[in-house]
């Protein structure tokens, strides 16, 4: 048997369990084996219920004194009771509508079982757990427990496993000698086997160990490669060592912030360097990014190139369009816009200007990299909250000039350690700091049944004459969630606030329904705004003074940050309230940290330690794959020694076509495979 085989040649795989297990994203016997277990079941050793621990799952050996068919029902569902004893103490099994089940346990007669013990009505108890006559017993040892789909059960599973691991000639070692060595890694073959079905735990950790570094190795080598191959060969557009954006700053009309200056400078010397810039500008709402991007289109206008600032939504890019106008119609420099919803009478007007040059500075949505869209002579692309593109959109656009330098600018706060393999094409620069009198927003967190006192505040806002956003995580109701969802939540505030105009907003609309909503809320024809996180990333709308967000346990820290940061850009005192159901320890510290704090970045390093990055968003929108057994939050201690590693490859074999790094080659394609612009 050969890692390459389809897992269809493995006993009991047929048709329909070809099909299950494709679900799972296993098609060969190398995607088998290489799909882990999510956890394990410690079934070593035989314990007496008299020294069982509650919530501890366990393996016990007891006779059957009884079994009882419960006529009394739980929660609708009949019960089944098995009563066992090993001399150390007494254990009710308790099975849920499962009568057929009684037929199964004979008075007097051995059975293993194992589950999770708890205390009920004071007795001990295990729910459901897996058992067998003990003349044939469990299985026994450390035991892998797999994510399942419908149609595969752990035990087939288990099965498969551990007969593909037995047939195989061989399981490719991925590393050269020299990185096993230096990193004192346990083999690839030793490994695989381990996180199955380890020995014991050493074993288990010594694998686990060695997978965790392989994924995040082939990651970080991915991402260097990929940005070894950005500028490869590739001679940057120099601009000028002049004065220019000195003349720009000049006529701002207020200071920079030292942070600006810093990044200001770094963008600076990238521009000036002779080499392809590829920068990730963060900042917190508020920090002045928009200011230090205009500064870098000055420049690069005043060089006699054109520069393009690309949006997520319509709506941003015109809000955009039309503070760059402003900004630049004092120094004669030409500003376009380009959008789906324009008629082709005005795209082709806007293209023509484009292409001659007449048009300086383009703004717009993704329809600028649409393939008739031509530059004069592209120098800088700026794409705006760039977690709303992909890195292969981001590619097609600086595809538009001949090496154009890359500006990423993003309100997302990502905490540093993270931002390196989000962002491991990038040079990273961080504004941390707002600029002197900006206000803080009140931020309290409060109980479900203080509702009534909130929208009693979102009134008197209202009566002020200012606006209110109102957050639910969801859009329709939930028979299993217990949460506000958007719709309810409009169909109630309109009847609250009937003497305002409200209006529902949320993702599942079509862009040009949001887009109309916004521009009505932006105007204040729309005084209330209901929505789910789709306004995450929106325009500014400075008379919006209050956001409510129903059932924050349910958001994220750092969403709930970016949330806030919707309202408080103007010169009125703004409010954040948080409405939470949740009343256990970590739902209530979440909620301090973000009372207590405004600081973006310092939150978003809470919500990673917190809930981990595949919580705080997707990665997959941000062009990196996802890990099937790393975890960047909780292998931080690793991921510094592979960057290391990563490091010596570059020097060694950026593109990895010596035949020492054939088979991390392989490894890397893989894991990227179509969501990342890796040429390998």
């Amino acid at each position: 048997m050969e890692q390459q085989d389809s897992v269809s040649v493995l006993k009991g795989i047929g048709p329909k369990k070809k099909a299950a297990l494709e679900k799972l994203g296993i098609r060969t016997i190398e995607d088998l084996i290489c799909f882990f277990p999510r956890d394990y079941q410690d079934r070593r050793r035989i314990q007496s219920i008299g020294d069982l621990t509650e919530e501890r799952p366990a393996l016990v050996r007891g006779r059957v004194t009884a079994v009882k068919d419960d006529p009394h029902r739980r929660g609708g569902k009949q019960i089944l009771r098995v009563l066992i004893s090993d001399g150390s103490g007494k254990l009710e099994i308790i099975f849920f509508n499962a009568r057929y089940l009684a037929k199964m346990f004979r008075p007097g007669v051995l059975y293993d079982f194992f589950g999770k013990p708890a205390f009920s009505f004071g007795k001990l108890q295990m729910i459901h757990p897996d058992y067998a006559p003990s003349e044939k017993g469990l299985e026994q040892g450390i035991l892998p427990v797999y994510p399942l789909t419908a149609g595969i059960s752990q035990k087939e599973l288990r099965g498969w496993q551990k007969t593909a691991l037995q047939e195989l000639s061989k399981i490719r070692e991925y590393l050269p000698e020299d990185i096993i060595k230096r990193n004192r890694l346990c083999g690839m073959e030793y490994a695989v086997r381990n996180i199955h079905f380890p020995e014991e735990k050493a074993a288990l950790q010594a694998g686990k160990f060695r997978l965790i570094f392989d994924e995040l190795l082939a990651l970080q080598t991915g991402l260097l490669a990929a940005r070894y191959m950005a500028s490869e060969g590739k001679q940057g557009l120099a601009f000028q060592k002049n004065a220019a954006e000195e003349h720009y700053i000049k006529t701002l009309g207020y200071e920079l912030t030292k942070a600006q200056r810093r990044v200001v400078g770094e963008i600076k010397a990238d521009l000036e360097s002779g080499k392809v810039m590829n920068r990730l500008v963060q900042g917190d709402v508020g920090s002045g990014k928009t200011a230090v991007a205009e500064i870098a289109l000055y420049k690069a206008v005043k060089n006699g190139f054109q520069g393009v600032m690309m949006a997520p939504t319509e709506i941003l890019a015109k809000q955009h369009f039309s503070g760059l106008s402003k900004s630049f119609e004092v120094h004669n420099i030409t500003i376009g816009l380009l959008t789906g919803s324009m008629t082709a009478k005005e795209k082709r007007e806007t293209l023509e200007k484009l292409a001659c040059g007449k048009i300086q500075i383009l703004v717009g949505t993704h329809a600028i990299i649409q393939p008739d869209v031509v530059f004069q002579n592209l120098g800088l692309v700026i794409t705006d909250e760039q977690h709303r593109f992909g890195v292969k959109q981001r590619s097609a656009l600086s595809q538009k000039g001949e090496n154009p330098h890359i500006l990423v600018m993003t309100a997302t706060p990502i905490p540093r350690t993270l931002a390196v393999i989000l962002y491991g094409d990038l040079d990273i620069s961080v504004i941390d700091q707002l600029p002197p009198g900006r206000q803080k927003i009140v931020t309290r967190a409060i109980e479900e049944n203080q509702r009534s006192l909130c929208y009693d505040f979102v009134e008197k806002e209202l009566k002020k004459g200012r606006q209110a956003y109102i957050v639910a995580p969801l859009i329709d109701e939930s028979e299993v969630l217990d949460v506000k969802s958007a719709e309810e939540l409009y169909r109630e505030l309109a009847e609250r606030f009937s003497g305002y105009t409200a209006a529902l907003l949320h993702g599942a609309m079509k862009q040009q329904e949001k887009d109309t909503v916004m521009e009505r809320f932006y105007k204040n024809e729309i005084q209330v705004l209901v929505s789910t996180v789709v306004i995450e990333v929106g325009i500014n709308v400075p008379n919006a003074t209050i956001m409510v967000i129903e059932n924050a346990e349910r958001f994220g820290l750092a969403q709930l940050h970016q949330l806030r940061g919707r309202v408080g850009r103007g010169n009125h005192q703004s409010y954040c309230v948080l409405i939470s159901k949740a009343n256990s320890e970590v739902a209530k510290k979440r909620a301090q940290i973000m009372v207590d704090s405004q600081d973006g970045f310092y939150i978003a390093e809470e919500d990673l330690k917190l809930r981990g990055p595949g919580e705080i968003f997707g990665t997959r929108q941000h062009g990196v794959p996802e890990l099937s057994i790393a975890d960047l939050a909780r292998h931080m201690h690793i991921l510094n020694d592979v960057k290391k590693e990563a490091g010596r490859i570059m020097i060694e074999d950026p593109l990895l076509e010596s035949e020492k790094y054939a088979e991390l080659r392989q490894r890397v394609s893989k894991l990227f495979s179509d969501d990342f612009s890796l040429r390998l």
